[in-house]
């Protein structure tokens, strides 16, 4: 009798976990504390955590697990990176640029399942090896030449199309990219994260993909200054 009460505990605990964690918190902070520029009302957030440090809680008590589906973790740890950056930020507001940070990337603070992990491990050792490159325009690191910051949150029922939405917006915004059809003025991400997009002319495909305006297969490409002004 014990045993089957131990295996049935055991049975249902595992169910709960095999579960995706439920985003939708994420979405009610967002929506109150994000514009639709993507714009940050960090002092309106610092007033009024809970919401914020409620949703925190939730993830990292719910780390994904082999019975996750890609897109559940992949908007799991698209959700993660972006309300925990959030978190480091408020905790040293008010501030100028995430840079002003000592190694705001390779700090050890985020909690999940246990352990402490950086926003490093997020974007390097779990989002990129899944090989979509879209992700860099939907993880968002508090800066103005970062990808906007969506009022909603990532769903794995909708990623696909989210993913979609994200990369045509940064790839059309004027602010971040500069498109002609004989030359491409386009953002950093593009360059320091090369590895991640096709190659020569497969990368003006990628573009081209996205792009409103179509550009030569020979275009002279350039990069804009990357500005790490806090996105408020």
């Amino acid at each position: 009798m014990i045993r089957i009460l131990i295996l049935s505990l055991l049975v249902n605990f595992w169910a709960a976990n095999a579960q995706p964690a439920d985003h939708r918190q994420w979405t009610d902070v967002l929506q109150e504390y994000v514009l639709e520029n993507g714009a940050v009302d960090y002092k309106g957030l610092q007033n009024n955590k809970s919401g914020l440090e409620s949703y925190l809680k939730l993830l990292s008590a719910n780390a994904p697990n082999d019975e996750w589906s890609i897109d559940a973790k992949k908007a799991y740890w698209i959700n993660a990176y972006n309300a925990f950056t959030i978190q480091l930020i408020l905790k040293n507001y008010p501030l100028k640029s995430i840079k002003d940070l000592k190694r705001p990337w390779g700090l050890s603070f985020i909690k999940i399942d246990g352990g402490k992990i950086a926003l490093n491990t997020i974007e390097h050792e779990i989002l990129r090896p899944m090989g979509d490159p879209r992700i860099h325009f939907a993880i968002v690191c508090a800066s103005k030449s970062c990808p906007k910051l969506l009022n909603y949150a990532y769903e794995s029922e909708t990623l696909d199309q989210q993913l979609e939405h994200v990369t045509k917006m940064f790839i059309n915004d004027p602010s971040r990219n500069s498109i002609s059809q004989s030359t491409a003025k386009i953002s950093k991400i593009f360059k320091w994260y090369k590895t991640d997009f096709p190659k020569s002319e497969a990368f003006i495909a990628f573009l081209n993909n996205y792009s409103t305006i179509k550009i030569l297969a020979k275009a002279e490409i350039d990069y804009f200054n990357y500005s790490w002004k806090l996105n408020e």
